[in-house]
């Protein structure tokens, strides 16, 4: 609905704010001296919001009768599945700067989402594809005989009844890659975990060790538990 992208932007603009200050009298506070939830959340939100589209087109680009289109998202997908989050992340840390030109730099925490983003969109693509081949051949039929074209047809009819079958592996997916953001760790990247597990080096906070991993726990159930519940309540409201 309109009202939730009015809603995302006020909620970006005021992240913006809070985050990297400068404004309203808040100092300026650089990328890379982010850390705790709001990294994690910045990192799952950006990547499965940028990561899901990208795997739309791309099992779309799957289903294509175009060889070269159905060639490349096929190699894209089955390249980025078949290594780890972790290896994209160090590529995307240490080689990523490789290919850049001399004293162009793009952030630490920038580079890691993007190799969120596009691992997401390759785990999401083939969700995404599972939920457009469940569509019954007919309506595929129907839309064309409605002489709609190929991305009007997909928009206005297979996508919304694709999705609708997979929104259970959807939100699996999405609970998988919240909880796999604590890997940016071997990148340098002081995560909510990271933080807690350094906060618990101080002497004075030792003895709370148990505490600390006991909140960090339920901020993790906290948001994983939502999502599920969430996803529970667009099942029963799409039958």
């Amino acid at each position: 609905r309109r009202e939730l992208v009015y809603l995302w932007i006020g909620a970006l603009m005021v992240i913006s704010v809070l985050m990297w200050g400068g404004l309203f009298g808040l100092s300026f506070v650089s990328q890379d001296r982010w850390g705790g939830l709001p990294v994690t959340l910045i990192l799952a939100t950006f990547g499965l919001a940028f990561g899901f589209p990208l795997g739309i087109l791309v099992a779309l680009g799957r289903r294509s009768k175009l060889p070269a289109i159905r060639s490349l998202s096929v190699l894209y997908v089955e390249l980025i599945r078949g290594v780890p989050l972790v290896s994209l992340l160090f590529m995307a840390s240490v080689m990523f700067p490789l290919f850049m030109p001399a004293g162009f730099n793009i952030d630490k925490l920038l580079r890691a989402q993007i190799a969120i983003i596009l691992f997401a969109g390759a785990y999401l693509a083939e969700v995404i594809r599972g939920g457009l081949q469940a569509v019954p051949r007919g309506q595929y039929e129907a839309a064309d005989a409605l002489g709609l074209s190929y991305w009007r047809k997909h928009r206005l009819v297979v996508l919304p009844q694709a999705i609708r079958h997979v929104i259970p592996p959807l939100v699996n997916t999405f609970i998988a890659f919240f909880k796999d953001t604590s890997l940016v760790l071997i990148i340098g990247i002081f995560d909510l975990l990271t933080t807690a597990k350094t906060a618990i080096i101080d002497p004075a906070w030792q003895q709370f060790s148990v505490e600390v991993y006991i909140f960090v726990a339920a901020i993790y159930f906290v948001f994983c538990f939502a999502m599920s519940r969430y996803s529970r309540s667009l099942e029963a409201r799409g039958r």
